[in-house]
């Protein structure tokens, strides 16, 4: 069974300027993701609904609204950024908040028997709340990814993202996330040889040729504590090289997958010369990757509705940021901060302005109209505000200037004037609306940990976006051991370790 996409008034009344409820810049930022939502989602064969208000003109809503999308005017209309997908899908007109009440789309649903329904569109606390709580009360399991969602009302934003979760089961996503692109990754001349292996393996091997042994045997590979599995990919290109294809079985959990303490997360059947020199390497790829995930989850569970963007990259050896970069996606981060590691999972880096552009032009406001001067559209304006002023009077001077066009202000106080704190968060909130600026975000870095977001979420800190680097860098590898189990058909295992496959039924085969 496919998807049903529903896609929730995405339509010129919210999202074109000029009109009374133009939900703002802001919202308009998820019309790509929107975009390469549907996208993905044809592709895979998924209905697609476009739920529309539609409004008489003297319809009861314009008691509590302003009058908006009346029916057949040039408001009502689809967005041209998805005229395309219009012959694709269904439009469903609407003039209640839930898509549900007077509208075809449950019978339609019925028919459909969809695997999921995935909502997106705008107002985020409105119509989206309202047709999702609909659609779980008929018992669909819905998903939400939480950039393909907006609202005019940042906070109320926030409250139906978590609304949804907590209290309706919906299952809210990234959607930079669900479309990371697993790397075609290949394993360097020094894997291949076994320059990177305990020496002991090579030893091994030798021994094992000069005397003509070479039995087909079965490894398991378990963790030392319960994470999040990363670095299978990895592992899978490797081994993708190194065995027989005529003579393999290869069992895993999936990129990303929970793991439990001491369970099998892979299992290699093969003739034993042809992987055993890369056991080092295995183990070493799933122990340094899964650390930088598992920090990487506790983060981004703390956070919930919140993005974390790893800004690790300086926390580490160059030979490993993408290695990192890509670890702390898979744990969940909406993106990074390097280069590398933006190719490595097919998303655009994401960085701000550095102190050292700052200080070289003299004046935050400078610096930040000299970024957006020569920055491409599609970066975010964010403006770093804690060089020379006080953090609310930089943030109010750069939104000033750049008005609508600046997206966020980022709060990095050093530790040697306290940091950041809620009261200062709550300060630059409250001088930001005060002047007009509500669409202005509030991203905060130095320090981070999961720890740190607690306390900010605890006590009511509006912030919109964390970023992490050494909690995520500093994570310790998580341990992983890989044992024989069978020998040309013989059950055998070290003393301690149970003789024989050990069973996992969550592992799928992978070749």
């Amino acid at each position: 069974m496919a998807n049903a996409v529903l896609v929730v008034d995405m339509l010129n009344g919210f999202l074109a300027e000029g009109y009374p409820l133009y939900c703002g810049n802001r919202a308009c930022q998820i019309i790509p993701n929107v975009q390469r939502l549907l996208d993905r989602e044809l592709a895979q064969g998924a209905s697609l609904f476009f739920l529309c208000d539609q409004h008489s003109p003297d319809d009861l809503e314009f008691k509590m609204f302003p009058p908006h999308c009346i029916a057949d005017t040039e408001e009502a209309e689809i967005i041209s950024e998805l005229a395309q997908y219009k012959d694709k899908g269904e439009i469903i007109a609407k003039n209640r908040y839930s898509a549900f009440y007077g509208t075809p789309l449950k019978d339609k649903l019925s028919q459909l028997k969809p695997e999921k329904l995935i909502v997106c569109g705008v107002c985020t606390d409105i119509c989206v709340l309202h047709t999702v709580a609909d659609a779980r009360n008929a018992d669909y399991q819905v998903e939400v990814p939480a950039d393909c969602v907006a609202s005019f009302d940042e906070r109320a934003h926030r409250f139906a993202l978590e609304h949804m979760e907590k209290t309706l089961g919906v299952k809210i996503i990234s959607f930079d996330m669900s479309r990371v692109i697993f790397p075609e990754f290949k394993p360097s001349d020094a894997v291949l040889s076994g320059e990177t292996a305990d020496i002991y393996f090579l030893r091994t091997i030798d021994i094992l040729r000069k005397e003509g042994l070479n039995p087909v045997a079965t490894m398991e590979v378990f963790a030392s504590k319960a994470g999040i599995v990363c670095g299978m990919e990895e592992v899978k290109a490797l081994l993708s090289r190194i065995l027989p294809e005529d003579n393999r079985e290869v069992w895993a959990l999936a990129e990303g997958d929970t793991m439990q303490k001491k369970e099998v997360v892979l299992r290699i059947t093969a003739p034993y010369q042809s992987y055993g020199l890369y056991e080092t390497a295995i183990d070493g790829i799933l122990a340094h990757s899964s650390g930088w995930a598992t920090a990487a989850r506790e983060c981004v569970t703390v956070a919930g509705r919140i993005p974390v963007i790893s800004f690790g990259a300086r926390h580490v050896h160059p030979s490993v940021v993408g290695a990192m970069d890509y670890a702390a996606i898979v744990g969940g981060c909406a993106g990074c901060s390097s280069v590398i590691g933006g190719k490595l999972t097919g998303m655009n880096p994401s960085g701000t302005i550095p102190h050292a552009l700052i200080i070289i032009m003299g004046d935050t406001v400078k610096a930040t109209v000299a970024f957006d001067k020569y920055m491409p559209p599609e970066v975010l304006r964010v403006s770093l505000v804690d060089t020379f002023k006080d953090e609310a009077e930089e943030s109010l001077l750069v939104a000033k200037t750049l008005g609508d066009k600046l997206n966020q202000v980022r709060l990095d106080t050093p530790g040697e004037r306290g940091g950041v704190t809620v009261d200062l968060i709550k300060e630059v909130r409250a001088r930001l609306d005060q002047a007009g600026f509500n669409h202005v975000g509030i991203f905060v870095s130095g320090g981070i940990s999961p720890q740190r977001i607690t306390y900010f979420i605890e006590n009511r800190a509006p912030v919109d976006g964390f970023g992490v680097g050494s909690y995520i860098t500093g994570a310790s590898p998580i341990d992983f051991t890989a044992d024989l189990h069978e020998v040309a058909g013989k059950p055998i295992a070290k003393r301690g370790r149970i003789p024989g496959i050990t069973a996992n039924p969550r592992l799928k085969r992978i070749m």
